[in-house]
């Protein structure tokens, strides 16, 4: 993984001095709330319905060990005990006190990490495979583009004052794992016929209020041009973004209004304004940067035999492992979705764990997922067995990856001062419905997920079932959607009908989920009887 150099780290140890500057000024009064306000989201600080909220930038969803083991450092020094992996694989504090924020954010740059541009009018953390470098399937490791990226994007003037938030996604694989198509601007790593390796470029994606699913807007980018290509979409949506209208900023409205072929054209013309500065990075630079993503030592002649007697330990593995592409080696998943448990949440001592799994077990290296849970993403199979049985010792062991229990779920009304309604006991109540194992088994692959708000942070839109937290007359609703997607095929979830209290949402869900059993065909995912009966094979079940 990517390391500081000199000039990383005092970037990140001045924005501390500078942060703690501001705080002060705030805490002594010569700076008002809303002349801070833009100040500490420019750090990752909300303030939320109890106390601040920080978020923490995990680039690509990258980290090491000591970095784990900071982060669950400043979960017992700074917060309650726990932090809170989000769906940009951040990870987020939710009881900061704003005196002690400066502190904190010295103890990140101690471990190479900090919170700038998770919040505001910024390019926010770029998001990626979680089984970038490791997966079978991919093309190339996607992430030394992705930290070019960050460097590009950290601080530059022109990106410093955008109309909205500006999120981007790079893979390399076939399937998606990073829900590209619902980003503002997404990279997927393809070869062309000529043997070339380039990037297939979409643009205009979003959820929240108006979710759009991103155009392709390029079949084939050569690499060596992918910053001025950047530029060049930030100028179109930059010169013609609505500043007028706080809901209509996002770039997949400019791309909506303007339509994919003109937004494609002023995207084209810029292209060229930006090619003829000939500012586009120096292959040097690139194999800099690709250097710290090289392989790690994998062993050689290791066997691909897994000893399965352990039926809880061969249930682990055939839910939670995923091939690697070294012969000998495995991706284990850590599942952040307890029955009954918080999504995404995990323990200062949990965090321990991991952090040491990761150290013994895999190469020093961890992932955060847009799903909410943790990867070890080389470990060899012959340990898998030892990995497993510190998971389970630490309450980490759940076999639900991509289960009805794996629930995606923002913090809700129960931090958040945006939401209408609480997510967590929702998730809560589902997750316990359906807590028997041989059940979750027998309806397979199944992802809920759950936003408190219009703000769709839980990425309800992209939920096979979705569900949204209302505001109806002062009481908390919420409503049923069906059919959505951000793989491959990514589909925009739609609304089966009239909303339910927080009960009756959960019973909603299991009749849905029963008529799926119901008449579903052999090897039938949920989403693919979905697309099959389409919503006239659900809404009487589900509304009678």
């Amino acid at each position: 993984m990517y390391r500081y150099d000199k000039y990383d780290q005092a970037m990140v140890d001045t924005r501390v001095e500078e942060f703690r500057d501001q705080v002060r000024r705030r805490l002594e009064g010569k700076l008002d709330d809303d002349q801070f306000k833009p100040l500490r989201l420019k750090n990752g600080l909300y303030l939320q319905l109890h106390a601040y909220m920080l978020r923490v930038a995990i680039p690509y969803g990258t980290l090491n060990s000591a970095q784990m083991r900071a982060l669950g450092a400043i979960a017992r020094k700074y917060d309650r005990g726990y932090g809170h992996f989000t769906t940009r694989q951040n990870i987020q504090y939710n009881w900061i006190k704003l005196a002690e924020a400066p502190d904190l954010f010295a103890d990140l740059a101690k471990v190479e990490m900090h919170a700038i541009q998770t919040s505001g009018e910024s390019i926010r953390n770029i998001s990626s495979d979680q089984y970038a470098g490791a997966a079978a399937d991919e093309l190339i490791d996607p992430r030394p583009w992705c930290e070019m990226l960050r460097q590009m994007t950290t601080f530059m003037p022109e990106f410093s004052y955008l109309p909205r938030k500006f999120k981007i996604a790079v893979i390399a694989s076939a399937e998606d794992r990073a829900a590209l198509r619902w980003h503002d601007f997404a990279l997927r790593i393809v070869r062309n016929d000529s043997g070339e390796i380039g990037f297939e470029v979409y643009a205009g994606g979003g959820m929240g209020r108006t979710p759009f699913i991103a155009y392709r807007i390029r079949e084939f980018l050569p690499t060596s041009q992918l910053f001025s290509y950047l530029q060049a979409v930030l100028r179109v949506w930059n010169r013609h973004a609505r500043r007028d209208n706080i809901h209509k900023q996002r770039m997949k409205i400019l791309v909506h209004d303007l339509g994919q072929e003109e937004f494609t054209r002023q995207v084209e013309e810029a292209f060229e304004h930006f090619l003829s500065l000939a500012e586009d990075f120096p292959q040097a630079e690139y194999d800099r940067i690709a250097a710290y993503f090289a392989p790690p030592p994998f062993e050689q002649g290791l066997s691909d035999e897994i000893d399965l007697s352990d039926p809880a330990f061969a249930a682990w593995v055939d839910r939670q492992v995923i091939a690697h592409k070294a012969p000998g080696y495995a991706i284990a998943n850590i599942s952040l979705k307890p029955v009954g448990g918080i999504p995404g949440d995990i323990s200062a001592d949990q965090m321990d764990v991991v952090a040491d799994l990761a150290e013994r077990y895999s190469f020093d290296e961890l992932r955060a997922t847009h799903a909410q849970n943790l990867v070890l993403p080389h470990v060899r199979k012959a340990d898998l067995h030892a990995v497993w049985q510190a998971l389970v010792e630490a309450g980490l062991a759940d076999a639900n990856l991509d289960l009805v229990s794996d629930i995606i779920a923002c913090p809700g009304l129960d931090y958040c001062s945006l939401a209408n309604a609480r997510s967590i006991p929702v998730a809560q109540k589902i997750a316990e419905r359906f807590a028997d194992p041989a059940r979750q088994a027998d309806v397979g692959e199944l992802k809920i997920k759950i936003s408190g708000c219009i703000n769709a942070c839980g990425h309800h839109h992209a939920g096979n079932i979705g569900i949204l937290g209302v505001d109806r007359k002062g009481s908390e609703s919420y409503q049923l959607l069906l059919g959505g997607s951000g793989d491959e095929v990514t589909t925009q979830a739609k609304i089966a009908g009239p909303g339910f209290d927080e009960d009756g949402i959960v019973d909603a869900v299991e009749r849905a989920v029963e008529q799926y059993r119901t008449i579903r065909k052999p090897g039938e995912r949920f989403i693919d009887t979905y697309r099959r009966v389409g919503m006239d094979g659900f809404k009487e079940a589900i509304y009678g």
